[in-house]
């Protein structure tokens, strides 16, 4: 799968709140009521990170998820990040 370019990503960008590129990866933090709710949240975009075959790094402080998407072997990002981060955001 390629890179998209950066108006690609632009444009799909503003279809997902909360998002945005740092350093050339797509990352949100989201927060919850406590650990175990942000837990759960782990767990299930868990799930879909091997349902998709991709996983995001995450990085998890009391009740706050910090979520991280980048294609490492396509050199940038791609429609395999955003489609996981608009199901991410779903369960949130």
């Amino acid at each position: 799968m390629s890179a998209l370019s950066a108006s690609e990503v632009e444009s799909r960008l503003k279809n997902l709140t909360g998002w945005q590129v740092e350093s050339g990866e797509l990352v949100r933090t989201f927060q919850f009521a406590d650990f175990r709710a942000a837990l759960r949240f782990v767990n299930a975009v868990g799930d879909l990170a091997e349902q998709a075959g991709h996983h995001p790094d995450i990085d998890i402080r009391y009740n706050r998820v910090h979520l991280s998407l980048v294609t490492h072997d396509s050199g940038g990002l791609t429609a395999k990040d955003f489609d996981l981060a608009g199901r991410a955001s779903g369960v949130a």
